[in-house]
């Protein structure tokens, strides 16, 4: 990319126009060639963005949001001032999590026009409160609890969960905020998931993966997951802070994609379970894999609960 067309890149904060290409000196020909050899990649019609300073060993994930960010940058730019990134952008730009969203389309809203959706961006109709949009990164976007509802009503209730779970955990809304809007827009298709997720939010899940445990668990019956438990020895030593904790009595820990880098993360986890277990804990691990199996990571939950009843240990309580 020659200066002139990387001062306006960095200008739109990252991608640029054909128009941009055109002025500071690139032929059809030159554009077309680019694109071919991926030198540039194209995020909407006439809109580019060059990856060569990309990191290499870049997430997909990661990769995923980088584009859908530039994606709806650019998207935003042609479509007018009444435009607000909304859905999945609203969710990447207010930093929510992208689990099981499609980020192929920038999503915008826009109260009224002819602008068609295409192959990079869909666009939605419909009003949009002043309550309900914010400024983030110079952008005009809907706020993190109408990003939450929109997203849980074209989605699904397990999305909406995740998604309200990490609001509340980050401070982008309350409870009451995400009760309220889902409430507002109950004409919207399938606005029952979303007033439901509102309501079922708890702002302690720290993870993706917390979140789904909680849905599984209500779904299959168990008992509800008290999150981030501080669980002491008899005299009064910290022996870990426990993922969640069901009935009293089983602990479950979410086993993440990045955990256990090294041998001695590994002896660490297994002197803590050993000490869970002294004191009368059973322990279940449960991973992504096992979250895609709800009914048989149900089963395994409830054999940990019958473990904890027959051991008799000090700690069980009733859960049915």
């Amino acid at each position: 990319m020659n200066p002139r067309l990387t001062v306006i890149s960095t200008a739109k904060r990252g991608w640029f126009s054909r128009a941009d290409a055109r002025a500071t000196g690139y032929s059809e020909e030159q554009i077309r060639q680019r694109l071919r050899t991926g030198q540039w990649v194209r995020l909407a019609r006439d809109a580019y963005v060059e990856p060569a300073s990309w990191p290499a060993d870049e997430q997909q994930w990661d990769h995923d949001q980088r584009l859908h960010l530039l994606r709806i940058r650019a998207a935003l730019g042609r479509l007018g001032p009444t435009a607000v990134a909304s859905h999945q952008s609203a969710a990447v730009l207010h930093g929510l999590p992208t689990w099981n969203l499609d980020l192929t389309k920038a999503q915008a809203t826009k109260p009224a026009g002819r602008t068609r959706s295409d192959a990079a961006i869909e666009i939605h109709r419909g009003p949009i409160d002043p309550d309900e949009i914010v400024e983030v990164d110079g952008l005009r976007v809907v706020t993190p609890a109408r990003a939450v509802a929109e997203l849980a009503c074209t989605s699904s209730y397990e999305v909406g969960v995740v998604l309200a779970d990490a609001a509340l955990h980050r401070g982008l809304a309350t409870p009451d905020e995400l009760v309220e809007m889902a409430d507002r827009h109950h004409f919207w298709p399938g606005s029952p998931a979303a007033r439901s997720a509102a309501r079922f939010a708890n702002g302690l899940s720290e993870s993706v993966g917390e979140s789904r445990l909680r849905v599984l668990a209500a779904n299959h019956g168990l008992p509800s997951p008290q999150l981030q438990v501080k669980i002491f020895e008899a005299d009064g030593r910290l022996i870990a802070r426990v993922d969640a904790l069901l009935a009293d009595v089983l602990v479950v820990e979410f086993d993440g994609a990045t955990k256990y880098g090294d041998g001695e993360a590994v002896v660490g986890e297994k002197w803590r379970e050993d000490r869970l277990r002294a004191r009368g804990y059973q322990v279940v691990r449960v991973g992504w894999a096992d979250l895609d199996r709800p009914s048989v990571t149900a089963r395994r939950l409830w054999q940990g609960l019958e473990r904890a009843s027959a051991s008799g240990g000090s700690h069980t309580q009733r859960w049915a």
